[in-house]
């Protein structure tokens, strides 16, 4: 049985053109992430700011209140329909 010339299987190479070894050993291509001694870089150039405080989550039945009269109860008649996350007064 003769194999079709677009069945043809390509060795991988390298970029310069070199062929890899038989075993498959990889350690001769380049590396791909960088060294881990710059590992946090821009975590620890930022300045540390301290977090504000924020007013208390509702949960529980307090919650579903508070959804309702803000879907239902104080809409505005006769203005444009904004979305729930809309900034425009």
């Amino acid at each position: 049985w003769l194999k079709p010339v677009w069945l043809k299987v390509c060795e991988p190479t390298l970029e310069s053109g070199a062929r890899l070894p038989a075993s498959g050993n990889t350690s001769a291509m380049g590396k791909v992430h960088g060294s881990l001694a710059r590992a946090g870089k821009v975590k620890n150039q930022t300045p540390k700011v301290a977090k504000a405080e924020k007013k208390k989550v509702l949960t529980g039945r307090a919650k579903k209140r508070f959804t309702f009269n803000r879907r239902f109860v104080s809409i505005v008649k006769g203005g444009p329909k904004r979305g729930p996350n809309s900034n425009m007064k």
